[in-house]
Formats: structure tokens, C-alpha cells, sequence
């Protein structure tokens, strides 16, 4: 360990050595777009949901151009049950312009990164570290809890990464490039299967004699709790019982078909509508749907 590296470093990457989950797109010969590819699929969605679709995404379309060239309603259905659908949209508008703008291979650089539709900040940082070993802050959720406890002492990050969050990550990150990779995702699963949001396992951490957090007594989160929404009956889940439909049919669906699978007709138009605007739903003559073309 070099001699300016904080031991909170060395601690985290011998942990994740022996613990770390074995993923596909963890692997040495993952290529950027195989990467690209989990990075969309993860935003919101466990990993135990993304695996299936990710390894049947690739066999179908292994490459951007492969795809671009494929229909929006493709994307849709291939999407299947991960949620946020419009999420398959935006990958195979990313794919397009991967395409058209850098000859079909992933870009390096963080700046052409965001620059590709439905990559952000996190995202687009995540690709740079995972896929091509660069010294990347990646904040995802999970590696800001576990910074904000280890670090500050509180139960949680802030709704939004602030400047100084985004200080302490870059200094904290080992100056070596390919070190910095690792420990960004070792970071991050220590988030995702120990430090968690509720039920942290603080008895295997590897942090655990040096966070904040626990030796103040574990504080609660400052500030009224995060109230977290349903799903049953929800206007999202009647977005989706209407693209199951849509999926599983070969051709267009009529508003009958969709009435028999959604009973409330005011929650049922405004799914519609809303999929209609979204771009994830063509409406025809004769009150019928199909996916996008």
C-alpha cells in the first residue's frame, strides 16, 4: 500500500478480493459494451432480476451497431420485467449514436460518455472505471452510504451529491488508475451486500473498526424518513401490465385486450397516454396499440 493511501483502501480491496460476487460484467474480457449494458440495466433494479436479461441482451445484440439496427418495439420487448422501460429505449438511442458519432465502439472519455443518450454523471463515470480501468469517483448509492458512515458518522448520503461529497471520493480514490477501478467497485459492493441501507452486517465489514457510524452508536438519518411508494395498483404497475400485454403479443393489441388486463378505465388511459408520450407505445386506427416501430 503506497504510504499517502488512506488504510481504509487496503482494507476494502483485501475484502472484496476474497468476497466479491462473481458478475459477467465484472470479467476481464467484458468488453466497454457489455459494461455499457449492465451499467443501464442496474440503474434501480436488483442484480438477481438484471442477470437473465443481461445475458440474453448480449446473445441477441453484442454489439451497438447490432442493436441500433434493431426496432424501438425490440428493445421493449427484449427489456421483458426490469422496470423503467424507457431505460431500453435510451440504450438503443445510445447505441445509434455510439454508431454514428465513434464507428461503433464505446468511448473512452467521460465527457463523449455523457454526451450519449440516458448516460449521466454516475453512469457515464462507472463506464470509464469498469470498463477502461480509469480513476473515476463513482457514486452510485451504495458507495455513498458507505462513505457518509465511514467518513462522516451519518446514517446516510444527501438526496443529491453535493461538491464536497464528490472531494472526498477523488481523494480518498488510489492515484494508480487500475487500483482506483477496482476499489470503486469493491466500494460498491461492500454497499450492496454489507453496508446495506437497512440490516447493515457491520459484523463482517472490513471497515467496521474504523467507521464513523458505528462508533458514534449508530446515529438515525437526520431529517423526516423517506417514504417509499407501492407498487400494487399503482399508475407504474398498470404501465406495465399494459407493455406485458404489448409483449406478448406478435401484432397490435386492442384497447378491449388491455381493458380485460387493466378494470379501471381512468388508471388505464392515463397508463396509455402516458406510455404514448413516452415514445414506448404507437397508437393505430380502430383504438388499437402496438409497440414502437
Amino acid at each position: 500500500m503506497p504510504e499517502s493511501e488512506s488504510p481504509i483502501v487496503g482494507a476494502v480491496l483485501a475484502w472484496y478480493a476474497e468476497a466479491a460476487r462473481v458478475l459477467p460484467w465484472r470479467e476481464p474480457t467484458a468488453p466497454p459494451w457489455a459494461v455499457l449494458v449492465s451499467e443501464i440495466m442496474l440503474q434501480q433494479t436488483p442484480v438477481s432480476r438484471v442477470l437473465p436479461a443481461y445475458a440474453d441482451w448480449l446473445i441477441r445484440w453484442p454489439t451497438p451497431a447490432a442493436l441500433a439496427a434493431a426496432t424501438p418495439g425490440d428493445a421493449v420487448r427484449a427489456w421483458g420485467r426490469l422496470g423503467y422501460p424507457r431505460r431500453a429505449l435510451r440504450l438503443r438511442e445510445a447505441a445509434g449514436a455510439i454508431v454514428a458519432q465513434h464507428g461503433g465502439e464505446v468511448p473512452s472519455d467521460v465527457a463523449a460518455l455523457r454526451a450519449l443518450p440516458g448516460v449521466g454523471e454516475y453512469t457515464a463515470a462507472a463506464v470509464a472505471a469498469f470498463a477502461f480501468r480509469q480513476r473515476q469517483a463513482v457514486l452510485d448509492t451504495n458507495v455513498r452510504r458507505v462513505l457518509a458512515r465511514v467518513l462522516t458518522g451519518a446514517a446516510g448520503a444527501s438526496a443529491a451529491v453535493t461538491v464536497a461529497e464528490r472531494t472526498v471520493a477523488l481523494e480518498i480514490l488510489p492515484a494508480e488508475h487500475e487500483r482506483a477501478a477496482t476499489f470503486s467497485a469493491a466500494l460498491m459492493e461492500l454497499g450492496a451486500v454489507i453496508c446495506r441501507a437497512r440490516a447493515p452486517e457491520c459484523a463482517g465489514c472490513p471497515l467496521a473498526t474504523r467507521c464513523s457510524w458505528r462508533l458514534a452508536g449508530y446515529p438515525a438519518a437526520a431529517g423526516p424518513a423517506r417514504r417509499t411508494q407501492g407498487y400494487e395498483g399503482t399508475d407504474r404497475q398498470a404501465r406495465g401490465v399494459v407493455l406485458a400485454v404489448l409483449r406478448a403479443q406478435a401484432g397490435p393489441v386492442r384497447r378491449s385486450q388491455l381493458r380485460t388486463a387493466w378494470a379501471d378505465d381512468v388508471q388505464l388511459a392515463r397508463a396509455i397516454d402516458g406510455l404514448v408520450a413516452d415514445g414506448l407505445l404507437d397508437p393505430l386506427p380502430r383504438a388499437r396499440f402496438q409497440l414502437p416501430t
